[in-house]
């Protein structure tokens, strides 16, 4: 099992992803988040399931190139999604 909190695995982002795929769907994740914010019940469930059930507080890393770290994870997919970088992972 893996820890609260914690990024999904590579299989396990593949399955979450999986519906998203298509660009115009991670586009409509995106567009809900721009309109709502981090706070939107349905953007937070989806943000809790790609990190195991927890959202993950403070500063977080990720993979992307020149943008290694971020305050939070709202900012991390707020500029994964203004870059259409829907994939990348923390």
């Amino acid at each position: 099992a893996q820890q609260l909190g914690t990024p999904l695995s590579d299989q396990e982002y593949r399955q979450f992803f999986r519906t998203l795929r298509a660009a115009r769907r991670a586009s409509t994740a995106c567009l809900l988040r721009a309109l709502y914010g981090c706070q939107n019940p349905l953007v937070r469930r989806l943000d809790e399931y790609e990190n195991h059930g927890v959202i993950p507080e403070g500063p977080i890393c990720s993979e992307l190139p020149g943008a290694p770290f971020f305050p939070d994870f709202c900012t991390f997919s707020f500029y994964r999604c203004t870059r259409k970088m829907y994939f990348i992972k923390v």
